[in-house]
């Protein structure tokens, strides 16, 4: 990713879906997808230095929790996908 995305929620702490699920289920789908387990999401994560554990991406992937700009940023790189990508209905 090239880093423009990242003008956009320069400022925001936190990602609110709209549709409540919807960033969340994408992220999970957007996982399974490529095979990776909530596990090694985490820990693949946390090597960059992204502030999660496996029971907050629990909830962010059901929608029960906010999904931080540290969180997303790391979840698209780790994924290898963009912004629209986890945020698009």
């Amino acid at each position: 990713m090239d880093g423009r995305d990242d003008r956009f929620f320069k400022n925001q702490e936190k990602i609110i879906s709209g549709a409540g699920e919807t960033i969340g289920g994408n992220v999970r789908r957007l996982r399974e997808s490529r095979r990776i387990g909530q596990t090694e999401m985490v820990a693949k994560l946390q090597l960059r230095q992204v502030p999660i554990t496996r029971e907050t991406l629990v909830k962010i992937e059901g929608g029960r929790q906010h999904i931080k700009l540290a969180q997303l940023r790391g979840i698209r790189d780790v994924l290898g996908v963009s912004y629209e990508d986890i945020l698009d209905n």
